[in-house]
């Protein structure tokens, strides 16, 4: 069903244009001008034939979803979980930061990817590929999960301005009006402005890094990997923790739906990707200097002794003086806003694809009243469950962080299946290399979650016996690759054989040879890039449903059978912290 407002499409400031029943696109709201934060871009326009500066106006106009995502991923869980690492480790696990780049980056791009080309949000289309079965379950675990990541973002509020004496009572209920406030006014060029505003906020945490006086040497030796006090389930926990919070799940669902809502179509991938870069090197700097700001600017009487992100900023205070306090305040504040705007839109996004009802920033309340009224209820709810009592909230900050670390390798799961459907993505699928990095990350975080669950059954194992476990899953997954590498290419010859019998019995070779036209790679590239900026995904239910083979089946049963245990023991072991 197209839904469809020429009063929508006016303040959009575009010539009202329903939604193309040929294609995926559900939302009237989504197709139009690119109307951003920064400028502005119409429906039609191409970056052919434009000078160096109106391709960097362009940029800007393209410029948010990606920087937003990367942001908000420094939420207050965030920023708990990283201050927990440096006063708890130093900088000794800084080097996971690392890791995670390439991590974020092909794990959000295939998502730009998704959402320039389907026109549709995640949940929308894996309900549409593998059914209401294994779409329940991936939007159960989102739902889940970001109701209680919004919690720990009104803790983050109550903390932040807590330091400034005012109470629970008043800052989270005045949060939660504003988040409403923001979002509920009918514009989305508006909304992406507030959220600028409050990402310009960040520039705080360079006089921050500066006067905590950090020490060269201990950072860069941070980025050796190293496990300080050997590996056992508390470090597996802060490093789940730290995985959980920098790549969480919502930011697929979010950032897709976002891309949608701004109209960004394929000829503008390249710009998002840009946009996404920007992203990862704003959350990284973050994340370095709250990490640091806890590591050098805490006593050594405070090593190991974290308790919650405004103990933090106390504690600084009371080392380094009221400013540097203040300085970590208004982070934990303006983090806090963003990740609770942010996770809240990824939930209410996702409920519109759910149910198939209007979502978007572009509609006003009343045309789009279950959009607005799921944000509503999730912001109430959230701050009410933020009023429990304080050693309760501190670690239900970091086992969300973990919850989120454990739940990513099913939903990259389904990210790359859905990247390598021609259907949905057509010449914008993964290509061979791009498989194989998205086959190692998803290997990488079910390994390190496998480590979690064993450390926590068995918390006397040694260290030498994790790593010799982190080997021989290194070693399987290597083998499971190659396997599956010589299938796939098994497939395609089988493929290719059939073509050559339908053309009346060509030699196979010869088909081919069909593919190697005397183009040159310029030529060849100009035909390609033509192609792939014009092609959308076709409506859904036009498309045939693929098949899982038992093989497949099998594997994601089991996947998601270990991923339900895993969640039950991380939450045993939060329970455990919280009893002493």
């Amino acid at each position: 069903m197209a839904f469809f407002s020429n009063g929508a499409s006016r303040r959009a400031g575009t010539t009202p244009v329903p939604a193309d029943s040929s294609t995926a696109v559900l939302d009237s709201a989504h197709v139009g001008d690119i109307v951003g934060a920064l400028g502005t871009i119409r429906r039609h326009d191409t970056a052919e034939g434009r000078s160096r500066l109106q391709r960097f106006r362009m940029l800007l106009a393209v410029i948010g979803p990606g920087l937003i995502v990367m942001v908000g991923d420094n939420d207050a869980g965030g920023m708990a979980t990283y201050a927990q690492a440096g006063q708890n480790y130093g900088m000794a696990l800084m080097w996971t930061l690392v890791l995670l780049i390439p991590v974020l980056y092909v794990n959000q791009e295939m998502v730009v990817r998704l959402g320039a080309v389907a026109g549709v949000g995640h949940a929308r289309l894996i309900f549409a590929r593998f059914g209401k079965f294994w779409g329940a379950f991936s939007v159960g675990d989102l739902f889940i999960v970001n109701a209680l990541t919004i919690v720990t973002e009104f803790i983050g509020v109550s903390m932040a301005l807590g330091y400034f004496g005012l109470p629970r009572r008043v800052s989270v209920p005045v949060a939660a009006v504003l988040l409403f406030a923001v979002v509920a006014g009918g514009s989305f060029r508006r909304w992406e402005r507030f959220l600028f505003t409050l990402i310009a906020i960040n520039v705080v945490m360079f006089p921050l890094a500066f006067m905590v006086h950090p020490s060269a040497s201990t950072t860069v030796r941070g980025l050796l990997p190293s496990f300080p006090g050997g590996l056992n389930s508390t470090l597996l926990l802060i490093i789940v923790a730290i995985v959980g919070t920098t790549v969480a799940p919502w930011q697929l669902f979010f950032q897709q739906s976002n891309i949608v809502d701004k109209r960004i179509t394929p000829r503008w991938i390249r710009y998002e990707r840009v946009d996404l870069w920007v992203g990862i090197v704003v959350v990284m700097i973050g994340a370095v200097v709250i990490m640091a700001a806890a590591s050098f600017g805490l006593g050594p009487a405070d090593r190991g002794a974290f308790s919650d992100a405004g103990a933090v900023a106390h504690g600084l205070s009371a080392h380094l003086g009221t400013t540097v306090g203040a300085m970590f305040a208004i982070l934990l504040l303006d983090a806090s806003l963003i990740g609770a705007n942010a996770v809240g839109l990824a939930t209410t996004y996702t409920l519109g694809d759910t149910l198939g009802k209007r979502h978007s920033l572009h509609w006003k309340m009343s045309e789009a009243p279950a959009f607005y009224i799921g944000y509503a209820l999730l912001l109430a709810a959230a701050a009410a469950v933020a009023f429990s009592p304080d050693h309760v909230l501190g670690l239900l900050t970091q086992g969300v962080q973990a919850l989120a670390g454990v739940l990513l390798p099913s939903a990259t799961v389904f990210l790359v299946l859905l990247c390598n459907d021609k259907a949905v993505l057509g010449p914008w699928v993964n290509t061979t290399r791009q498989n194989i990095v998205a086959g190692i990350i998803v290997w990488a975080l079910v390994l390190l979650s496998l480590a979690l669950t064993t450390a926590t059954f068995f918390p006397h194992l040694s260290t030498a016996s994790l790593e010799l476990g982190f080997g021989a899953g290194a070693a399987i997954g290597l083998l499971s690759g190659v396997c599956l590498a010589v299938t796939r290419q098994r497939g395609e010859r089988r493929g290719i054989e059939r073509t050559a019998a339908e053309l009346g019995g060509l030699d196979p070779d010869q088909v081919e040879e069909l593919d190697s036209t005397p183009l040159s790679r310029q030529e060849r590239r100009s035909i390609l890039t033509a192609d792939r900026d014009a092609w959308r995904t076709p409506a859904l239910e036009t498309l045939e449903r693929p098949n899982f083979s038992p093989l497949r089946m099998a594997g994601m049963i089991a996947l998601r059978g270990y991923l339900a245990l895993a969640v039950i023991l991380v939450a045993v072991k939060i329970v455990q912290q919280i009893g002493g």
